[in-house]
């Protein structure tokens, strides 16, 4: 039984060294190639890596700048913003894609925000889903902690400062849940979308023969709102919404 067991963890351990082994190869391999100006052999190894590995922020964000060194803006977009999913906090990958986002043609003015929205936003986009976990764990173990401190210790300062620390870390619990909930709804829901066709009529309608609204180009992100067969209604930064064909939008 003994042996049986050892030997599973021994054949397990060397899968996991040998898929190591090889997605450090594909690695230095995909840097390589990015260094010698081979960029779609580079993007082809970095999937390589996804398709073996899994998602992973900074395999999305290499393969965003071999794009852009392709001038294939949508898609250096497309992939900057799986990055962004996986890592909102990541500044180097938002800056590249402000950059990119330069090179489009549709410059849309987003509608304005409370001022307590946005800050809240950017402070939940300061981390991943991962982070804010694990920073509700430590909070949980600290405010333990404090409570400790708070009733079984017999002077009145230290029971002060437990008493207090205990609200500050369930306030800390309860933002840092929050904000690993919403980051794990974006990456579950997945309703945006980036435009991949040069050019494309939005319509009134999910029908060609719908009314002509307004006109977006590749490289433009929308907010999918619903589907209907072929079509998906999208709403633009401004507020504006119709329908799209799905063929002409890659999902983030």
């Amino acid at each position: 039984m003994y042996t049986r067991k050892i030997f599973i963890l021994l054949l397990l351990f060397q899968i996991v060294t040998f898929s190591l082994k090889a997605q450090n190869t594909d690695l230095q391999a995909a840097a390589e190639a990015y260094s010698k100006s081979e960029y779609s052999e580079a993007v082809e190894l970095y999937k390589n890596i996804l398709e073996t590995s899994g998602e992973s922020a900074l395999i999305y964000y290499n393969i965003g700048n071999s794009y852009y060194k392709m001038n294939k803006t949508a898609l250096a977009i497309l992939n900057y913003e799986r990055a962004l999913l996986l890592n909102p906090g990541d500044k180097d990958t938002r800056f590249n894609l402000e950059i990119a986002k330069l090179q489009t043609v549709d410059k849309i003015e987003p509608i304005g925000k409370f001022f307590l929205s946005e800050w809240m936003e950017s402070l939940q986009n300061i981390y991943g889903t991962n982070a804010w976990s694990k920073i509700g764990i430590v909070s949980f173990l600290l405010l333990i902690g404090s409570l400790v401190l708070f009733f079984f210790s017999r002077k009145i300062i230290l029971k002060k400062i437990g008493f207090y620390t205990s609200i500050i870390w369930i306030v800390f619990i309860i933002t840092a849940n929050v904000f690993a909930y919403r980051q794990k709804q974006k990456l579950v829901e997945r309703n945006y979308a980036i435009v991949f066709t040069p050019t494309v009529t939005i319509k009134s309608a999910p029908d060609t023969s719908g009314n002509d609204l307004f006109v977006l180009h590749e490289g433009t992100k929308v907010l999918i709102k619903s589907q209907l067969g072929e079509w998906s209604e999208i709403q633009i930064a401004d507020g504006n919404i119709g329908w799209i064909k799905n063929n002409d939008i890659e999902v983030i």
